[in-house]
Parts: structure tokens; C-alpha cells; sequence
């Protein structure tokens, strides 16, 4: 009896030890794979795309320029006495800007009106010689051609006359030259040199004009912009042109194309282009830098996501998608796409989506294809992970 029960207490912490073993081999292995009841989905946020139609359109940046850009020169030569603008102020066709020293201009038109009537002068005279030696010839007194020679100093002094009275209008045309006038309205611009300056005529630049409405905006495309819009434009194929400023607003005036090249530029590879736009208000001048929106078109089936979603691999650009997959599970999978630039800050995507996918828009960095994941709406809270069940 007592070996029997010695033996029975070191059964039993045998026992003990075994069930405590077992135990910690248990726990062990289920440290070491805590997903062997399952991996956690990971919560994403999916936006559900749907076809869109979007219209075809891209947006390069131009440069403003006046619609006329007029050089001001003197017509006569002289000292410049004179500026009669304001540099910048608005000017109008006709206006005068300039005053060139008019004496000796004026000394020109009297010099002419003097001659004038001297020549007068002398046409009288040989009238009345004439007329005097008609009389002298029908009484046979003188003969033929001292007549004729009366007659036609008369008929000289006529023609010299005209010849004056064309030397006065060129007087008094070269001496209003010398209010020098704006060929066009527009904006002036500043006096190149300063008052008391010799200039010459047709050759000094004195000032220029800039027509700002219609203003003109330049840019060009690239081949490749050019392919995307459906080819090289012409004012006809563009049915929108807009203008957006530096501030990112939109100019309230669309405009329209009134210059493209008809061939590329083999140089840049770009094709040129013009808009014009309504200024009245002068809201924009010469020389800034815009951008210009052309649409051309309208695509229909478009799906458009944000540009978050949308990575790039060795094989091009791809996004995740929220699906099921054989076993019924909610999982990340890869889904290759075709994408076609930027419509209002998100990816358009002309090929790869079909309507109702699910594309994962977060958490791509830690997304994995295959992986189990608990997709949510944007504006919903994200579904929490069902904790692995227990073992018994």
C-alpha cells in the first residue's frame, strides 16, 4: 500500500507536465501563425466607376500679343520739340504724339507760296505779250514766230506754275508731318528717346502702339498633342478655345482660332496656332503667360479615377480592384489599364475597367495582389477586420 501510493502522485505530475507541454506547443504555434484562422482583411477605400463621357480636349500654354503692333516714326525729319501723350495711356487714330520743330517747314510753304505768286506774275505778263503781238501779226507787222514765241513762254510760265503749286502742297503736307500722329488705337507705349532729340525720317522709332482688343494669344502643339486632339487642327475642327489665366481662373470670354500652319514646324515638331479674344476691358495685355484649353470633341465610355489609384509597373499602368475570387472572398487584384491623360485632376482611363469595378483608391502601399481586403464607400468608415475564431 505504500508503493501504491508513492507512485500514484508521480503519475499524476507526470501527467501535469504533459498537459502543460501540450499547451505551451499550442500557444507557440499560434504566435507563430496568427492567420491560421484566417488573414485580416485590410480595410480599403474602392470608388465604383461608371462610363462617362468627357470632351475631347488639352491645354498648352501661349503667350498673350497685341492684335496690331504698330511702330510710331517720324515722317520728317527734325528736332523733336514735344511729347503731347501720356507713355501707356490709350491713344486714338489721328491723336497727335509727337511735335517735330515745324520753322523750317514753314519757311518751305511760304518759300513755294512766293514762287506761286511770282510765277503768276510772269503768266500775266506773257499774256498780255501775247495777246499784244497777235495783234501785231494779223497787221503783218511781226512775223509767225515771234508770235509763237510769245505764245509759249505763256504756256510755260502755266506749267511752271502747276509745278510750284505741287512743291506747296508737298510744303504743307511735310509741314503737318511734323504733328506726329498715331496711325492706330491702342495702348501707347513710352518715348523711346526725349524731347530735344534730332530724328530722321522713316528711320527713328519714336514709340509703338499695341492693339489690345481683340488681343491675340500664340502657342503650339506637338505631334503627339496633335494625335490625341484627332489630328492637325483647323478653325473649323476646334469648337471651343478657352483661356486660363495665372490664377488658375478661367478668362469669361471663349475665344476662336484664327491662325494654325499648314504644315510642322520641322525644327520644334509643333504645328502654330492663334486664338483671339475680346478685350475691351484691356483685362489682359502683351506678353503674358496663359494657358489655352482646345476641345475639339466628345469621348464617350470614359471611366474616370483619381490619381492616386492609378501606378505604374514594368508592364505600364495599373490599379487593384476589389473582387471576389474563387472560394467567395473579397480580394486586391491587378488589373492592367489603358490610360489617356488628365480631365480635372483625375485619370481617364480608356481601356482595363469595365462599369461597376471597385478600384482600391488607399492603402495601395500596403495592398497585395491576392490579399483579403474590406472595401468601403469613400464616405463610409472603414469596416473593422472579424477576428479570427477561436479554437477550442
Amino acid at each position: 500500500m505504500l508503493i501504491s501510493q508513492t507512485i500514484q502522485p508521480r503519475h499524476a505530475l507526470l501527467v501535469l507536465a504533459l498537459s502543460l507541454g501540450l499547451s505551451a506547443c499550442g500557444k507557440s504555434s499560434q504566435q507563430q501563425n496568427p492567420a491560421a484562422g484566417g488573414m485580416p482583411a485590410m480595410p480599403v477605400t474602392v470608388q465604383t466607376v461608371a462610363a462617362e463621357t468627357i470632351p475631347v480636349q488639352t491645354e498648352v500654354v501661349a503667350q498673350t500679343e497685341g492684335a496690331k503692333q504698330i511702330e510710331v516714326r517720324p515722317r520728317v525729319g527734325g528736332i523733336v520739340l514735344k511729347r503731347l501723350y501720356q507713355e501707356g495711356d490709350a491713344v486714338k487714330a489721328g491723336q497727335d504724339m509727337f511735335l517735330i520743330d515745324p520753322v523750317p517747314y514753314q519757311l518751305q510753304v511760304d518759300q513755294s507760296k512766293a514762287l506761286i505768286a511770282q510765277q503768276k506774275a510772269r503768266i500775266e505778263q506773257t499774256a498780255r505779250e501775247a495777246q499784244r503781238l497777235k495783234g501785231l501779226l494779223e497787221s503783218h507787222s511781226i512775223s509767225q514766230r515771234e508770235y509763237d514765241n510769245a505764245a509759249s513762254d505763256n504756256s510755260v510760265a502755266a506749267a511752271t506754275l502747276l509745278q510750284y503749286q505741287a512743291q506747296l502742297r508737298e510744303a504743307e503736307l511735310n509741314l503737318s508731318y511734323t504733328h506726329v500722329k498715331a496711325p492706330e488705337s491702342g495702348i501707347a507705349g513710352r518715348f523711346v528717346l526725349s524731347e530735344g532729340a534730332l530724328v530722321s525720317a522713316n528711320t527713328t522709332l519714336l514709340s509703338t502702339i499695341v492693339q489690345l482688343s481683340p488681343i491675340w494669344v500664340r502657342f503650339s502643339l506637338s505631334e503627339s498633342e496633335l494625335t490625341a486632339l484627332g489630328g492637325h487642327l483647323r478653325p473649323g475642327r476646334v469648337q471651343d478655345v478657352r483661356l486660363i489665366l495665372a490664377d488658375n481662373t478661367e478668362y469669361r470670354y471663349s475665344g476662336k482660332i484664327n491662325f494654325s500652319a499648314s504644315q510642322i514646324d520641322p525644327a520644334l515638331g509643333t504645328q502654330q496656332l492663334r486664338a483671339e479674344f475680346q478685350n475691351a476691358d484691356s483685362a489682359l495685355l502683351p506678353g503674358q503667360f496663359v494657358r489655352v484649353r482646345l476641345t475639339t470633341g466628345k469621348r464617350d465610355g470614359v471611366f474616370l479615377i483619381p490619381q492616386t489609384a492609378v501606378l505604374t509597373g514594368q508592364q505600364g499602368k495599373f490599379v487593384f480592384v476589389a473582387e471576389k475570387d474563387k472560394e467567395g472572398k473579397t480580394v486586391a487584384a491587378v488589373r492592367p489599364i489603358v490610360a489617356g491623360g488628365w480631365f480635372d485632376n483625375r485619370w481617364t482611363v480608356l481601356d482595363g475597367l469595365k462599369a461597376g469595378d471597385q478600384v482600391i483608391v488607399d492603402n495601395l502601399i500596403k495592398v497585395r495582389p491576392g490579399a483579403p481586403v474590406a472595401p468601403h464607400a469613400p464616405d463610409a468608415a472603414p469596416a473593422q477586420a472579424a477576428p479570427a475564431p477561436a479554437k477550442s
